[in-house]
């Protein structure tokens, strides 16, 4: 398909640059079926139905970015999958003044020696030493926040909480799974009450979920890999729920593709470990889940993509337009759309 069939133009005023307080007062807009109404995620007891089950991403983000120097060269590093104990694969603000075999300081006693420069121009990033590499991050690094947030405003201390949902568990992401930022325990107990349950799966969110699609068919887009989990417990209880009736609800576009990327063609949710590099785009028949909360995405992006391939181009289209015109907040730390095809 052509990607200028998903642009939009989005006034730089919807971006939001800090999330709602308290997160569940966020605004939700909910496209259910043919029906489109205004709620708050508050809302969301009422929204769904008992024996439905919301399935969160628990992977934590942990400090990504990197500054340092190679010689006098000033390097930008910004983690996006982990390749082995102490090897991280990464994007390099100023790649052209590095080369296999340099050394980067970044400061605080931490370093990596660049190698293995890849077609994207992404470098493999080998730490120095013998402490965890998730404790020379804590010394040197910083939140990674998008780009979109980050160009407006520099990082700060409110972030490295702002930045993390309340599943956050295993480190290993370089962006939040942000759908499940609106969700507090007093929203997680009004679940319960209504008999909506929850449960977790991991997907370690890389840096490629920012990058645009350059190619003008999404045929010719290469997404990047990200490491997730699924265990045999959770695919069980996944598939239980759906056979007594219930809808799973993927909180979050990682949740969804992890999800479809683990289900039979017959829609039986496996047990999964590893890789997925799942492009879905319309066209693209759902397996494993029956609808989706998902924050408002960037136009042309892989995820407006996807959301389009749940409930169809034209409808998010026109749910956009809507939610331009009614001052919905876009992006990480904006408001959340809740999409029941």
């Amino acid at each position: 398909m052509n990607v200028d069939l998903f642009d939009f133009d989005l006034p730089p005023e919807r971006i939001a640059l800090r999330p709602a307080a308290p997160r569940d007062s966020a605004r939700l807009l909910v496209l259910d079926g043919a029906a489109t109404r205004d709620r708050i995620v508050a809302d969301l007891p009422s929204e769904l139905r008992a024996n439905d089950i919301l399935v969160f991403n628990d992977t934590r983000v942990i400090p990504a970015q990197l500054e340092g120097t190679r010689g006098e060269a000033r390097i930008g590093a910004t983690l996006h999958k982990r390749e082995g104990p102490r090897r991280w694969r990464a994007f390099i603000r100023n790649a052209k003044r590095l080369r296999p075999g340099d050394t980067i300081d970044f400061g605080a006693d931490v370093s990596a020696t660049a190698s293995d420069r890849a077609q994207d121009g992404s470098f493999a990033l080998d730490f120095a030493g013998e402490e965890p590499v998730e404790l020379l991050l804590e010394r040197a690094g910083r939140m990674p926040l998008p780009p979109y947030i980050a160009a407006k405003r520099p990082t700060d201390a409110r972030d490295a909480d702002d930045y993390q949902t309340m599943f956050a568990r295993e480190a290993g992401a370089v962006a939040a799974p942000t759908a499940a930022l609106h969700f507090t325990p007093d929203l997680i107990a009004a679940l319960d009450a209504a008999k909506i349950a929850h449960t977790t799966l991991t997907l370690h969110v890389g840096a490629g979920t920012f990058l645009p699609v350059k190619a003008q068919d999404t045929a010719d887009h290469q997404m990047h890999a990200e490491w997730g989990r699924i265990d045999a417990p959770t695919a069980d209880r996944l598939n239980a729920v759906r056979a007594s009736g219930g809808r799973v609800i993927a909180v979050g576009t990682t949740s969804l593709r992890l999800i479809e990327s683990a289900t039979d063609a017959d829609g039986t949710i496996r047990p999964f470990e590893g890789d997925t590099s799942i492009f879905i785009t319309p066209g693209y028949r759902f397996r494993g889940i029956d609808g989706l909360l998902t924050n408002f995405h960037l136009p042309r992006s892989t995820l407006f993509m996807l959301v389009s391939a749940l409930m169809g181009l034209e409808r998010m289209q026109a749910a956009y337009a809507h939610a331009i015109a009614h001052d919905y907040r876009f992006y990480s730390y904006g408001d959340a759309s809740l999409l029941l095809p």
